[in-house]
Order: C-alpha cells, then structure tokens, then sequence
C-alpha cells in the first residue's frame, strides 16, 4: 500500500526519475533531452533543495519512490534564488553543443526564470510541482498529496497558490478541476494557469 512522507536528501535521485518519466504532459520524457536529469534540474529537486518542508513523496509498499509534490512558499524569493545559486552551474553542464529542441527549449525556460516573471506571484505566491507514475494514479494519492500541502501553506499563513499546466495535459486540467482550482488568466501559448484561494 503507497504511503505518503516527507522527502528525505536520500530521494533526489528518485525525484529525477519521477520527474523525467512524467515530463512530456505526463508521460515519459525519458531521451527527449540530452541528459534526463535536465527535467529534476528546472521542475523538482531544487524545490526539496530550498525548503524540504514543502516537499512530500509517494512511497512504494516495496520503498519506491512513484510520486512527489514539491512547492514554494515565496514564488519571486525562489525565483531569485533559482536564477542567482541553483541555475548557474547547471547552466555550464546543460550548454552541450547540439541540443535536441526539448533540451533547447527547457534551457531556455530556465535561463529566463526570475523574480517578477510570474504575473500570479502577487496574489498567489505559492506555487507547486506534482508528479505520479501511472502506478500511483488513480488511487487518490495525488488529491492527498495536495491536501497535504496546502495544509502546510495554510500554517504558514500563505494565502494562495498557483500552478501551471500544459494546454496539452488535459489529465492535468481535469484532476486541477476537480480539486477546486480555478483558472486564472494566461496569454496564449504559455499553457493553463490555476489559482487557490487558502485565506
């Protein structure tokens, strides 16, 4: 039976790994990239990085890790941060010669990450990355993963969250919807954008 815990440094390797293989709008990403851990670099593992109390995992029965969720209590401080410590280095190790247009394209996202870019980051400061293997789906975990959450925000006194999804990830779209999201605006082509309301 799948528990839920909060992550430990020992799961980085697995956040990867979870991460790359949910990647293309939920499917595996896996080789799409010139290097697979590109995906953990920009969406998970800095995340449990800065504040390992925002970051919960999916365990296996056999001690797998098969899913997470991982947020930010201060979108514009992480960004900050994210841009100024976590990216810099990796940005050396992602600059390979002839990227494939994925690896291109998330570099790209990552290089223009930064304080203020976020037109929800005032109202909605939070913000959060969920992830689960097909084999972790459809077992409420995912629902129990964000409870989890927005229970830690709302001792936190943090007053909204934000996510985005793909316009693609139509799974996506409807668990967001059913877990009370609502959507916020977005500009065309940037993907759908939710709100929750937690004060």
């Amino acid at each position: 039976m799948p528990t839920i815990r909060p992550s430990r440094p020992a799961d980085r390797d697995a956040l990867y790994d979870v991460c790359v293989r949910t990647a293309d709008a939920g499917s595996d990403a896996t080789g799409l990239a010139c290097d697979d851990r590109l995906w953990g670099d920009v969406w998970a593992v800095p995340y449990a990085e800065r504040d390992p109390g925002l970051c919960w995992v999916v365990e296996s029965g056999d001690g797998r890790v098969i899913g997470y969720i991982v947020a930010t209590d201060d979108t514009d401080a992480f960004e900050e941060w994210f841009r100024d410590e976590w990216w810099p280095d990796r940005a050396e190790r992602y600059a390979v010669p002839e990227p494939t247009e994925r690896h291109r394209s998330v570099v790209s996202v990552a290089a223009a990450r930064a304080p203020g870019r976020e037109p929800h980051a005032s109202t909605h400061p939070a913000h959060l990355h969920i992830d689960l293997l097909p084999e972790a789906q459809g077992q409420g975990l995912g629902r129990r993963l964000i409870e989890t959450l927005l229970a830690e925000l709302r001792r936190r006194r943090i007053p909204a969250a934000h996510l985005g999804t793909g316009e693609d990830n139509r799974g996506a779209i409807a668990f967001y919807e059913r877990l009370g999201f609502r959507r916020l605006p977005s500009s065309p082509g940037t993907g759908v954008s939710f709100g929750y309301e937690l004060l």
